[in-house]
């Protein structure tokens, strides 16, 4: 049975960034605070690549919730799974329970979007959630061991062929390390097969690469791309993706290993809130970020449309999703307090940052445009700037650090039920993958 309680109730779905930040904003008010997550922990999804490429331990991006707000006595935190909400009784429904709530601030952030091909999902995995990385950097790391087992020359090109969907941050960083892990941290490790040879294609349906960038830095992450030795192929849309490989305007590509970057959508909303979405799941909001008729719901992060300058809205970064969490924390705690509303909302941007791989990278501050080592020092320092209150960032910054020095990776293991068995020479080696270690993310 539900305990009553005679401070305002806050409840807040997600423990993003945007959540975290809400919930910190709201540290000295005086209110309770339930969060309710999927999962028990925080993930900083900006590095799950490095997780799916071997450079990080899951464990160096991920924090338990209960951990990071241990001395914040006004937070309690739910695990569980959001069945629904009804505005008009004012209560979140999860596990055959209600919770009632004064305070409402949904910070659900996205899943992979397959443009109405979900049946694509169980070929190309995209980077979400820390299973998603376990699994592509099991497929990563079995692909150069199936090659290594061949004899049968078609086979190991289709086991050295990579192929990234999608040009735009996520996948630009996921086909610059896979081709680092190719070309240097596995060069000696086998003696059938080169690393080397490894094939990394990036498919991007647009005319650029990160095209949120501008032109001439787009243009330099293509060439530092292709130096690299990944093939980019712009303007080609993907038609199928199968066990096989992808199939595109230009032909088929044989792989045994697709990775997917292409989009995102937020899940749920239509239905919980019973209000029109875009075409990416998101909700449009009032100027303070509230869902609009209902002054005591806020939706904040990528589940939300912003406006920003002109047409555009508020990207949907981690730096967006922490001021508007602020932002709305700050807000509640005036209102419980008595203090008059605060002006609107306004997004402060603080740049665009993407890494292309060792030494490499591209930052757009505005009027400011660095690419390079430079740029791939302070892209490094930034990450390490988010991680603090999650995990301590020196452990981050030592594994970055030795790994830099010694082109060596810190988590190259492959775990779970995916061992390769016996089979006649020349036969593709097949990997066993169950259903429970994707959900469980055993890999």
């Amino acid at each position: 049975m539900e305990v009553a309680s005679a401070k305002p109730r806050v409840v807040i779905i997600g423990a993003g960034f945007g959540g975290l930040s809400a919930a910190r904003a709201l540290s000295k008010a005086p209110v309770d605070i339930q969060i309710i997550d999927k999962r028990n922990y925080h993930l900083f999804q900006p590095l799950l690549y490095q997780v799916a490429t071997a450079d990080l331990s899951p464990a160096d991006i991920a924090w338990p919730i209960r951990a990071i707000f241990s001395n914040q006595k006004n937070v309690g935190v739910t695990m569980a799974l959001v069945d629904g909400i009804d505005l008009g009784a004012r209560q979140v429904h999860y596990a055959g329970t209600s919770l009632d709530f004064d305070k409402l601030i949904i910070a659900t952030g996205t899943v992979n979007s397959y443009f109405g091909h979900d049946e694509w999902e169980a070929h190309a995995p995209g980077l979400k959630r820390i299973v998603d990385a376990t699994e592509v950097r099991r497929r990563v790391l079995l692909a150069f061991e199936r090659a290594e087992l061949t004899t049968d020359a078609e086979a190991q090109r289709r086991h050295l062929n990579f192929v990234v969907v999608g040009g735009g941050p996520t996948g630009v960083e996921m086909a610059g390390a896979i081709a680092e892990l190719a070309h240097v941290s596995l060069a000696r490790d086998f003696r059938n097969v080169r690393p080397a040879d490894a094939r990394i294609v990036l498919i991007e349906a647009g005319s650029r690469v990160l095209a949120s960038f501008p032109k001439d830095l787009s243009d330099r992450a293509r060439h530092a791309l292709e130096k690299l030795g990944v093939e980019i192929w712009l303007d080609t849309p993907v038609k199928d993706i199968n066990q096989d490989g992808v199939e595109t305007q230009r032909g088929f590509l044989p792989s045994d290993t697709v990775i997917w970057g292409a989009g995102v959508k937020v899940a749920n909303l239509e239905k919980w809130l019973g209000v029109e979405t875009d075409r990416g799941g998101r909700v449009d909001v009032s100027l303070d970020l509230s869902l609009p008729g209902h002054p005591d719901v806020f939706v904040i992060g990528d589940a939300a449309r912003v406006p920003w300058q002109g047409e555009e809205l508020v990207p949907g970064i981690a730096p967006a999703a922490k001021q508007e969490g602020d932002y709305v924390g700050k807000l509640i705690a005036g209102q419980i307090a008595g203090k008059p509303a605060p002006a609107p909302f306004r997004y402060r941007h603080l740049g665009n940052l993407a890494t292309i791989g060792r030494n490499a990278a591209v930052i757009d501050f505005g009027r400011i445009k660095i690419h390079g080592a430079l740029a791939w020092w302070l892209w490094g320092f930034a990450h390490i700037y988010f991680l603090i209150g999650i995990r301590r960032p020196v452990f981050v910054a030592l594994s970055w650090l030795w790994s830099y020095l010694t082109h060596a990776k810190g988590a190259r293991l492959i775990t779970g039920a995916g061992l390769v068995r016996n089979q006649p020479t020349g036969a593709p080696a097949p990997v066993e993958t169950t259903e429970q270690d994707l959900k469980t993310g055993t890999g």
